[in-house]
C-alpha cells in the first residue's frame, strides 16, 4: 500500500472537544469493567496499527506494570507536535484532548485506519489518573504528561533520537474503574490477531510483575492464521487457499481450510477491527462460498442428477477462514458496533472471492473434490437434523404446554424477570424444585452427561434426550436457520453442577453446547455459572458458607478453632432445599459467574482444546493451565 502524504499538524481536524467523556464512559468505551478497561489498552495500539497500515510501523510494544499501569510503544512517524494552525497548541496536545480530533478524516494521511471514530487516545487520556506521551520525531524526543485529560506541563523537548515513533503510558483511574488488573492473556492473543492480520509487523507483550512475555511476527499473515485455527484439529487437505484482490479502492483478503470437524469457524475483520456480528463483507463470503462449490460440483458432474443444490450451511461446514478488508469509509452498525454495513463490499468481496476460489478449484482439483464430498456429506446431515427437528417438535407438542416434562417451570412469563438453572443430576433438582421461588425460577434437571457437541453433527446432537430438553425450554429453536436468541424464555440461563471433576466437565460440556449452537445467548450476557458453596462451616447456633479454601481459612481465624464442624460438600445433591436456596439460588445472598466473550479467538481455541478430538494440545492446555485451577476436587 502506497504511503501517504507529509503527516503533519495541518493534517489533524478538530471536531469538537471532550467534557463528555469523565462523566459517561460508558458511551466510548462500552462499560467500566474489564471489557473496557481493556479497551483503552486496544484503542492505543490500534493508532499504532494504523500506522502500520499505512506503511510506516514495523514493531508495536506493550508492557504492563506491577502497578496497574500500561505503555504502548511504536515505530511510526511519530505524532505531530508543530502548533496546530487554528488550536495554536501542539499537535500532540490536540490529539491527547480533544475528542473527535485525529489525521483520519480526510483519507490523506491515512487511506485506511482502524481507529477512524477519532476517540481513541484522547479517551484512554481522559479516563486515566495520569497518562504521559513520549514523541520520536524529527530526530528530538518531545514529552507531557497529563492527569485526567488535563495537561500538567507544556510540551518539552527532552532529548534525541534517531528513530522517530509514540510511546504513551497510563494508569487507569481509579474513580471509573473498580478492577484495574489487565489479563495479560486476553491482550496477548489481541496481539496475536493483529501479527496474523499485518504480516512482517512485529508485536510484543511483557508483564512486569509476573515476567511473562510473547512476541508475535508472521510473515504468512492469514494463511498462517488459519493453521493456528485448524491447529487442533484433522485439516482435510495440507495447504490453505489464499485469495486477494483490490476493487474499487477495496481491499480484500481471504483464507481457507476446511477440516474434519462439523464446526463453521469464519473471522472476519475490517481494517484490523474484529467485525463480530459480521456484515456485508461476510454476506458476500458466504454468498461467493456456496455459488463457487455449486458450479464446480455441477460441472464436474459431482452431483447427482436431479440433486438439488448445496445451501450455504452445507458449504461452510468444517470451514475455518480468515476474511480481512481494507475499506477508506467503513459502516459500522449492529448492537456492537461490529457489523459493517458497505453495501458496495458485498459485491467486491463476492466478485473476488468467487473469481479467486474458482481458480483455486481448478488449479487443485483434488482438493476441490474433497471439499465437494464433505459438503455433500453435510447435506445429508442436515436433512437428518430437519427429520429430528420436526420429530422433537412432534414430541413436545403431545404435552399441552409443549415443554419437557421434567422441566419445573415459573409462573412469570416476562424473560427480564425469570431465569432457569440446569441442574446436575435428579437429587440436586429436587432440592433445587423444592428450595426456589416458583415466581421467577425454573428447574430443568439434567441426567448424565451431554453429548460433546465438538464432535458430532447437528442431526446427531439432536438425539440427545438432555440437549432437546435444553433447546425446547429455552425456546429459542437450533440450527443455522432456526436459532432466534430473541425468543429465549429466561432472561439468565444458570449453569449449577457440583464443584468436582464430573461437574467441571459437564459445565464444560454445556458451555461449549452455548458457544456452538447459541452464541448470541453467550454474546448478549445471558449465560451464567452458579457458584456452590465448598464449606459448611458451623460453631454453636452460626453458619457460615465457604466458597473457597481461602474464604474457609479466613472464617476459621475468625471464629477460632474450638467446637467448629467443618461439612465439605461434595455435590449438590448434599444440601437440604433451604440450604441449596440460601447459598446458590437467593438472588441476596448467592454469586453467579456470567459468562462473558471478551474475545471470541481465545473461546474458540479453547472449547477446541478442551472438547476436540486431539489429546496432546488439550494435555499441553491442562498442564499449563493447572495452577490456576480452584476448587478442584480430585
Amino acid at each position: 500500500m502506497d504511503k501517504g502524504p507529509i503527516y503533519d499538524a495541518t493534517s489533524i481536524q478538530v471536531l469538537k472537544g471532550l467534557e463528555a467523556v469523565r462523566r459517561r464512559p460508558a458511551m466510548y468505551i462500552g462499560d467500566t469493567g474489564s471489557r473496557g478497561l481493556h479497551h483503552l489498552v486496544f484503542e492505543v495500539v490500534d493508532n499504532s496499527v494504523d500506522e502500520a497500515l499505512a506503511g510506516y510501523c514495523d514493531r508495536v510494544e506493550v508492557t504492563l506494570y506491577a502497578d496497574g499501569s500500561v505503555t504502548v510503544e511504536d515505530t511510526g512517524r511519530g505524532i505531530p507536535v508543530d502548533l496546530h494552525p487554528t488550536e495554536k497548541r501542539p499537535g500532540v496536545e490536540v490529539v491527547m484532548t480533544t475528542l473527535h480530533a485525529g489525521g483520519k478524516f480526510d483519507q490523506k494521511t491515512y487511506k485506511v485506519a482502524g481507529g477512524l471514530h477519532g476517540v481513541g487516545v484522547s479517551v484512554v487520556n481522559a479516563l486515566s489518573e495520569w497518562c504521559e506521551v513520549e514523541v520520536s520525531r524529527g530526530g528530538k524526543i518531545y514529552f507531557q504528561r497529563y492527569e485526567r485529560g488535563k495537561p500538567t506541563c507544556l510540551l518539552k523537548e527532552v532529548g534525541k533520537r534517531k528513530r522517530s515513533g509514540t510511546k504513551v503510558s497510563f494508569l487507569p483511574d481509579g474513580k471509573i474503574f473498580k478492577q484495574r488488573g489487565f489479563n495479560f492473556d486476553l491482550l496477548s492473543q489481541k496481539l496475536m490477531e493483529l501479527a496474523f492480520l499485518n504480516g512482517g509487523v512485529r508485536f510484543e507483550i511483557k508483564e512486569e510483575s509476573s515476567g511473562k512475555s510473547q512476541t508475535y511476527e508472521y510473515q504468512g499473515g492469514i494463511v498462517q492464521f488459519v493453521k493456528y485455527l485448524n491447529e487442533d484439529r484433522e485439516p482435510l487437505y495440507s495447504k490453505p487457499a489464499y485469495i486477494s484482490g483490490e476493487r474499487e479502492g477495496v481491499w480484500v483478503e481471504v483464507a481457507i481450510q476446511y477440516n474434519h470437524s462439523y464446526m463453521e469457524d469464519i473471522f472476519t475483520y475490517v481494517n484490523n477491527i474484529h467485525t463480530v456480528e459480521g456484515g456485508t463483507h461476510l454476506a458476500g463470503f458466504k454468498a461467493a462460498l456456496t455459488k463457487t462449490i455449486n458450479s464446480y460440483a455441477q460441472r464436474n458432474n459431482l452431483l447427482k442428477n436431479g440433486s438439488p443444490a448445496l445451501v450455504g450451511e452445507d458449504t461452510r461446514e468444517g470451514i475455518a477462514a480468515v476474511l480481512s478488508v481494507k475499506v477508506a469509509n467503513p459502516q459500522f452498525e449492529g448492537q456492537t458496533k461490529t457489523k459493517l454495513g458497505n453495501g458496495e463490499v458485498k459485491g467486491i468481496v463476492e466478485s473476488v472471492m468467487g473469481e479467486g476460489l474458482n481458480q483455486h478449484f481448478e488449479e487443485n482439483p483434488s482438493v476441490a473434490k474433497l471439499i465437494v464430498e464433505k459438503c455433500l456429506s453435510a447435506a445429508r446431515s442436515r436433512e437428518a437434523a430437519k427429520r429430528a427437528r420436526e420429530l422433537t417438535r412432534r414430541k413436545t407438542a403431545l404435552d399441552s404446554s409443549g415443554l419437557p416434562g421434567k422441566l419445573a417451570d415459573c409462573s412469570i412469563q416476562d424473560p427480564s424477570l425469570t431465569e432457569i438453572y440446569l441442574v446436575e443430576g435428579d437429587s440436586a433438582g429436587g432440592s433445587a424444585k423444592q428450595g426456589r421461588d416458583r415466581r421467577f425460577q425454573a428447574i430443568l434437571p439434567l441426567r448424565g452427561k451431554i453429548l460433546n457437541v465438538e464432535k458430532a453433527r447437528l442431526d446427531k446432537i439432536l438425539k440427545n434426550e438432555e440437549i432437546r430438553a435444553i433447546v425446547t425450554a429455552l425456546g429459542t429453536g437450533i440450527g443455522t436457520d432456526e436459532f432466534s436468541p430473541e425468543k429465549v424464555r429466561y432472561g439468565k440461563v444458570i449453569i449449577m453442577t457440583d464443584a468436582d471433576v464430573d461437574g467441571s466437565h459437564i459445565r464444560t460440556l454445556l458451555l461449549t453446547f452455548f458457544y456452538r449452537y447459541m452464541r448470541e445467548l453467550m454474546e448478549l450476557g445471558h449465560v451464567y455459572i452458579a457458584q456452590p458453596p465448598l464449606y459448611r462451616i458451623k460453631k454453636g447456633k452460626q453458619i457460615s458458607y465457604a466458597y473457597s479454601d481461602e474464604e474457609k481459612e479466613g472464617i476459621l481465624k475468625r471464629l477460632g478453632q474450638d467446637g467448629v464442624q467443618i461439612q465439605r460438600y461434595k455435590g449438590l445433591g448434599e444440601m437440604n432445599p433451604e440450604q441449596l436456596w440460601q447459598t446458590t439460588m437467593n438472588p441476596e445472598t448467592r454469586t453467579l459467574l456470567q459468562i462473558s466473550l471478551m474475545d471470541a479467538l481465545l473461546a474458540d481455541k479453547i472449547f477446541s482444546v478442551l472438547m476436540g478430538s486431539k489429546v496432546e494440545p488439550r494435555k499441553q492446555f491442562i498442564e499449563e493451565n493447572a495452577r490456576f485451577v480452584r476448587n478442584l476436587d480430585v
